[in-house]
Order: C-alpha cells, then structure tokens, then sequence
C-alpha cells in the first residue's frame, strides 16, 4: 500500500473525535464543534491527495491538539479589536474614528434598555427619531433643518433622487471622482434618476460653462468635494458663492457633497485650509451632506443639512425609510455633536480631533515610555528605536498632506520584517503597523496611552514564544 492511501486510512472518524474532545471538556457549541473537526480532516485529506502531508501520521494527541486549536480560533469573534499603530487617523479598513469613553455610555445605554427613539415624551403620542438630533445639527452649522441616513453615499443618493429625478445635475467634470469602494459620483447620480450634465475640462471649470448648460429641464446646480483627489497646476473652480448666485438667478436649487465634512476649522493647527460645513451653508447652498465617521469624528452615518422646505422633501422621500439610522446612530451621533457645542472641549474630547491635534512634543513623549516598556522585553530578539516620521489623516480627508509625527521602530533579528508584519496581525489582539525601509513602525499618533502597556505586554510575549 502506498503511503497516500496510508494516510488516508488513518485519517480519524468524525463520532471518535467528538468523544475525545468531549473527554476533555470541549463539547459545545455542538454544531460548531462538528463543523470543525469536519474541516479540519478533510483539510488533511486534500493535503495528502495533493501530496503536501508530512511522512507518517498523527497521533490522537496531535489531532486533539489541531481540534483544540482551530475550535478557539473559531469561538473568536470574528468582529474584533485591533490596535492602530499606522499613524492613519481615520483609518477606513480598521473602522474609521473610534469614540470617546462618554460616547460609548451612550451606545451601551441604548442597548440595554428602552428608549424615546420614535416617542413624543412631551405628548405621549409617536415622535420622529430625526427630531433627537436635528436641533444640533442647525445650533453647529447654521442651516435651516437636518436629516441623517446612514453614510455619506445614502445621503447623495436620496437627495439627488429627491431634487433631480428624471431631470438635469449640472457638475463640473473635475469633480467627478472615484473613492474608495468603487463609489462614483456619475454612478449614485444615475442610480437616482438624475440625468448628469457635465460642464468645463477637466482642471478648469468656469461660471459660464454651467449658464451654459442650463435649461428647462436643469433641476440641479451640484459641486462634489474631491476627498481622496487633487489636481495642481492650471486650475480652477467655480465657487460656492458664485454658484448660488447664479442658481437664484435661474431658479435653481444647489447642493455640495463636502465627503469628509468638518465643523472645526482645522487650519491653525497648520493643516491646509478646507471648507467647514458652516461655511458652505452660509454661502447659502441650499443642501449640504457630509460624512458622520469622518473628520467629524463620529459614528458612521450621511448627514443632510439644508433649507426647511427642502429637507422636508427629502424626509418624504420613500429612499428614506430604506436609508434611515438605528438607534446605536443617534445615540452615538447626539454624544458626539453635543461635545462640539464647545469647540475646545470637541477638540479633546472627541478622539478623532484629539489625534490630529495632539502636539509633537506629547507623541515623543509617548513613543518614549512605548520604548521603554519594550527595550528590556524584546532585547536580544529585537531592535528598538525611535523615529520622526510622518502620519496620515486619512478617510479621504487632505490626502496629499501628511503630519509630523513619532514612532517606535522595531528591526527583528530571527525573521523578516514581513514575517513580523503578518504575525503580529494573528495576535490574540492583532497589532496593526506599517512597514518603511525593511523595518516595521509604530506610529504611537493612532495608539492611545492606556495600550501602550497592552502593546509592549502582546510583542513582549510574542518574542518571548519566538517565531510562531
């Protein structure tokens, strides 16, 4: 007999395995129990078939072993926490802005028990989930009325299908952009029955080429924020003053998608110059939508604020049903925008503003005691060292400018850097870095002061269990 069929002759019986596991306390989840063991012969058996399997076969130990091991991994949620040490602020793949401790009570309170969330307390009778927020919403940014749907894009989508169906959007081709996710503009507009009207070249665009395009069936004057994309040189850009101005002068209705959306002017911190939510309004566009888990900090969620009569159309928007928020949302939402009532309160309170804002000087501070705590853990398996480098915004926010910052380098000896890269990420609490010139960075802007003992706790021993 060959050695394949060898093999496969001691591959175990699915009944045997339960009961070894049952023996040793492992016997629910059932169903998952099974699923596991299931899998993990028949991923035994195509390793043989294909001829991968080592020369002899396992004991009952090392299957109990296998068993043990993949059933934990598998109990592991599969949502989990990760620790940011990338530097990306509003990092889109590890969850974008996280929230403050005060807006995390606000979420586990609107979990664990009942709330007002469509229920008049003044009248007794049904309320609307929108009015918990819309008096926010017009106090920060000046604007008539407010509706929140549940991202960015949603909010596009039901405004463009409110205002435009069937009818003209005029928008300057520069704008017409990509972001992440495939999500493009030409696309949502379509997708709401908006026929698109593109106006200008593509780097300069001027206020005669939308007069231009305007006619009977022009429903929309548009401008779309660029986020993630910028264009230099020989430029330019109608702004929104003008296009208000001559949207009153047609009849028209205006709107800008500003993507990212910021109440704080982020400017004296010396970051570029970027249009707040409150000035557009004041510039008298008619709606305005923005993200809610972006520079604003918040929750994920697409937030309409505009003229009364016309966010009341979109409230009656059928879309809107489809699109709306959950109570977690509001909570979350209503925490946060209440922090901005005082915006040097917002801008320590609020994590998202506060790691953008922090000063150099703090962030050498912090990568010092991160130093610490680790130089005596992984000497003689690591080098360790401190750095300026450079962090990132993120979430399609000020791409092209990057932040001073610090970070702690770490040179492995007994691996590669790619090595410790990928297996930092299969921590029990992965430990999220980037790699520059063969070494691997902790940028200490995107990990907060109570992990730094977490971090040098999960290196320390992994370097202490050696190459796993």
């Amino acid at each position: 007999m060959d050695e394949k069929n060898l093999l496969l002759r001691h591959l175990p019986k699915v009944d045997e395995c339960l009961a070894m596991l049952n023996r040793r306390g492992l016997s629910q989840p059932a169903v998952l129990l099974k699923h596991v063991v299931q899998q993990v012969i028949e991923e035994e058996r195509a390793r043989i078939l294909a001829g991968e399997a080592a020369s002899g076969h396992k004991t009952p130990e090392q299957w109990e072993d296998l068993f043990a091991k993949r059933f934990a991994e598998r109990m592991r949620g599969n949502f989990r926490r990760v620790i940011n040490g990338t530097g990306v602020v509003i990092h889109t793949n590890l969850g974008r802005s996280i929230l403050s401790k005060t807006t995390s009570d606000a979420l586990v309170q609107a979990a664990g028990y009942y709330s007002n969330l469509e229920f008049d307390l003044d009248s007794g009778k049904r309320g609307s989930r929108y009015s918990l927020v819309e008096d926010l919403l017009c106090l920060l940014t000046g604007a008539e009325a407010g509706l929140v749907v549940n991202n960015n894009a949603a909010a596009v989508l039901i405004c463009l299908d409110t205002l435009t169906h069937g009818r003209e959007a005029i928008v300057s081709r520069g704008q017409l952009v990509e972001i992440g996710g495939s999500f493009r503009i030409p696309d949502v507009m379509a997708k709401s029955g908006a026929r698109l009207v593109e106006v200008g070249a593509t780097n300069r665009t001027h206020l005669y080429d939308y007069e231009r395009a305007i006619n009977e069936q022009t429903a929309l004057l548009l401008r779309v924020h660029t986020s993630n994309f910028r264009m230099i040189g020989f430029t330019s850009e109608v702004s929104a003053e003008e296009m208000v101005s001559l949207a009153r002068k047609h009849g028209l209705t205006t709107m800008e998608d500003l993507g990212s959306g910021s109440l704080v002017d982020f400017s004296p911190f010396g970051f570029p110059k970027e249009p707040t939510v409150q000035e557009i309004v004041r510039a008298g566009v008619d709606v305005v939508t923005f993200s809610g888990d972006k520079l604003l900090g918040g929750p994920q969620a697409g937030i309409i604020v505009g003229k009364k009569e016309i966010v009341a159309a979109i409230k009656k928007n059928p879309l809107n049903r489809a699109l709306r928020i959950d109570k977690f949302t509001l909570a979350a939402l209503e925490s946060v925008l209440r922090d901005y009532l005082d915006t040097d309160q917002a801008l320590t309170r609020v994590p998202t503003l506060a790691m953008l804002t922090v000063p150099l000087d703090v962030l050498k501070k912090r990568a010092r005691r991160l130093l610490g705590r680790l130089r005596p853990r992984l000497a003689g398996s690591c080098t360790v060292s401190l750095e300026r480098t450079l962090s990132r915004v993120g979430g399609g926010a000020l791409p092209e400018f990057n932040i001073d910052s610090w970070a702690v380098v770490l040179a492995p000896q007994a691996m590669t850097v790619n090595t410790l890269e990928k297996r930092l990420r299969q921590l029990f609490i992965p430990v999220i870095g980037r790699i520059e010139n063969d070494r691997f960075l902790l940028d200490v802007r995107t990990i907060q002061d109570c992990e730094l003992a977490e971090v040098a706790q999960l290196l320390g021993d992994f370097f202490a269990g050696g190459e796993r």
